[in-house]
């Protein structure tokens, strides 16, 4: 008897760079639509690849409303220590919490992320923010909304909503965080895995 191993399927990119941008823009205006203007906004972006995200957003915003500065109104949240995997995940590094000059405290505070998936990040990110002050709203925005939730926990503002089997990885590469291969810089998402 014969057994039949199957190649690995090739990733597969589902949103290109130009395609980022453009879901970036929109979130950028569903953002200022939802606030009803830029007032008392604040983007706080999850690391890895939410922090950049969130500065990308922050640009668009800034020039949709020129009363905005960009980095007057974005920050980083880490979560690291709100997992409630840390027991199960191999070892991550903290990254700093840097929270915009004005803070948090009744702000409309946007939390940004790559890809929403389970909801445990985002569980994290809310436990963190109590511990650094009381935002009048909080509000999520994701780029990719990947579903399997495990969690109640639904993203606001979402960049694409992509059905995915739980085999399949959905990969987000910025050229903030990740380069190619070849070390050139990448915009792009992918899905690796599945049959």
């Amino acid at each position: 008897m014969t057994s039949v191993t199957s190649a690995p399927v090739p990733a597969r990119v589902v949103l290109n760079q130009a395609d980022i941008d453009r879901a970036l823009t929109r979130i950028a205006h569903e953002i200022l639509e939802a606030n009803k203007g830029s007032r008392d906004l604040v983007l706080l972006g999850i690391p890895r690849r939410g922090y950049p995200l969130a500065v990308r957003l922050a640009e668009k915003i800034a020039a949709a409303d020129n009363t905005v500065d960009a980095a007057a109104i974005v920050g980083q949240l880490d979560v690291t220590m709100f997992r409630d995997d840390l027991s199960h995940q191999g070892t991550r590094p903290p990254y700093p919490t840097r929270l915009p000059r004005t803070g948090i405290d009744n702000k409309v505070v946007v939390l940004i992320d790559d890809v929403l998936y389970s909801g445990r990040t985002i569980r994290a990110a809310l436990d963190a923010l109590v511990d650094l002050g009381r935002p009048r709203i909080v509000r999520l925005a994701v780029l990719i909304d990947r579903g399997h939730r495990e969690l109640p926990i639904r993203a606001d503002h979402v960049g694409k909503n992509l059905p995915t089997s739980s085999a399949e990885k959905v990969r987000v590469r910025l050229e903030e965080t990740d380069s190619s291969a070849v070390g050139s810089p990448v915009n792009e998402v992918v899905i690796e895995g599945g049959a």
